[in-house]
């Protein structure tokens, strides 16, 4: 199986004035920022070279995610655990790690996908950070009757 983090792009700030509920409701509208946009696409075009048609992509659904999507020109589905307040266990059942048949990209925020990251690759107890519109790429595979997590590939939208 793969499994593919992708952070979303840079998005709008909020004020710091803005808390609690009134914080979690504004957050979930942040658009993507001009550059937000940029970075997005750039990463978008390079990883739909790489993703066969039955890749299967899951959405938080907070705005900056969706837009980050959007960019892949591909369906998707929008996942409320994939949500700012998501967890890693969350993630990892909806993905169906590590036993998809099929390649998943899941577009999301931080900490949850650097928690994943870690999680996948024996740190266990770190957290990892993945950049705004980056994407970390894994596969899970069994060597000598033994599983591994390879980590393919690490993509920025600075390098692309």
């Amino acid at each position: 199986m793969d499994l593919i983090l992708w952070r979303h792009a840079e998005a709008q700030e909020l004020s710091p004035e803005i808390e609690g509920a009134e914080f979690a409701r504004l957050d979930l509208t942040r658009a993507l920022t001009g550059r937000g946009q940029k970075h997005a696409a750039r990463v978008a075009a390079w990883l739909d070279r790489q993703l066969t048609d039955t890749a299967r992509i899951l959405v938080s659904p907070a705005l900056r995610c969706e837009q980050t999507a959007l960019n892949l020109g591909r369906k998707f589905k929008t996942c409320e655990l994939l949500g700012p307040d998501g967890t890693a266990q969350d993630l990892l059942e909806l993905t169906q790690w590590p036993d998809s048949k099929t390649t998943v990209v899941v577009v999301g925020h931080q900490p949850t996908l650097g928690q994943v990251a870690a999680h996948l690759l024996g740190l266990s107890n770190s957290d990892l950070s993945i950049r705004k519109g980056g994407l970390w790429w894994l596969r899970h595979r069994r060597r000598e009757g033994r599983p591994q997590t390879l980590l393919l590939t690490v993509q920025t939208p600075d390098l692309l």
